[in-house]
């Protein structure tokens, strides 16, 4: 269930508290460029890549998809990504490496 804060009336902006610190609706990091604050990102070396796809169920952020009705694994989404590593760990090629946001 979404809720439209516009008909609660409040003048605040998603950044703001709002009085008595009530939480009136909820967003997804979809909405929000979640990744900016990174100090590192997983670099991928194609070469490299078996798609295997073993990186993808394990990004907690779901930042790594595969091409649509393909077993292709699709770009990293770096606009949500956190810089976790998990995916890095779990590549068996090495085609994961992490690097640091320039």
């Amino acid at each position: 269930m979404k809720s439209d804060l516009k008909k609660l009336g409040l003048k605040c902006s998603w950044e703001d508290l709002t009085e008595g610190m009530q939480i009136y609706g909820s967003m997804t990091s979809k909405e929000f460029k979640t990744g900016e604050w990174a100090t590192v990102k997983p670099t991928l070396y194609n070469e490299k890549c078996i798609n295997c796809l073993l990186c993808i169920p394990v990004c907690p952020d779901s930042c790594i998809a595969t091409y649509e009705g393909t077993q292709i694994r699709g770009p990293i989404d770096y606009d949500h990504c956190k810089g976790c590593g998990i995916c890095v760990k779990t590549c068996p090629t090495g085609a994961l490496t992490m690097k640091g946001v320039k």
